[in-house]
């Protein structure tokens, strides 16, 4: 049984969000303000975790199976928790790839499994994406889904 099958959804708002996770992606990393990778994200969590604010695990059917992985995510999600940071899983990870860009041809792909969003100490990034995102965030956590997730769609 899979994630979708346990957790009904409303198929519009998730389009929604998935929609404000994908601007919220693509602006947090044409402002330097994403962090790829679980041992990137880990590092960062450990050093600067109130510069945080969403945490984005993502996989796909095939990950699954990856207990190594799955036992990062577990420690990462109980990390996020008790630091108050937004976490999301999405599902779909040839478009995460697509709309951060893909790696050049002959180097080594990115880690696409755990992104963090950092917000600067300041009010001066103010993103409506990331509003949406944490508001999803917040009606999932009241209805004892602790970790919402969204299915990014191909276009």
């Amino acid at each position: 049984m899979t994630l979708e099958e346990l957790v009904p959804c409303d198929r519009s708002k998730m389009q929604a969000v998935s929609e404000a996770v994908e601007r919220v992606l693509v602006a947090a990393q044409h402002q330097d303000r994403l962090t790829v990778g679980v041992y990137e994200s880990a590092k960062l969590m450990n050093v600067d975790p109130d510069s945080v604010v969403l945490c984005v695990l993502a996989t796909d059917e095939e990950d699954e199976g990856d207990i190594a992985l799955q036992i990062h995510f577990t420690l990462i999600q109980a990390f996020c928790c008790d630091n108050d940071i937004h976490i999301l899983r999405v599902l779909g990870m040839q478009r995460l790839a697509t709309i951060l860009g893909e790696p050049e041809p002959g180097t080594e792909p990115r880690d696409l499994h755990c992104l963090l969003v950092t917000n600067p100490h300041t009010d001066a990034w103010k993103n409506q994406g990331l509003a949406e995102v944490a508001s999803y965030c917040t009606e999932s956590r009241d209805k004892n889904q602790w970790v919402p997730y969204v299915c990014l769609q191909e276009r």
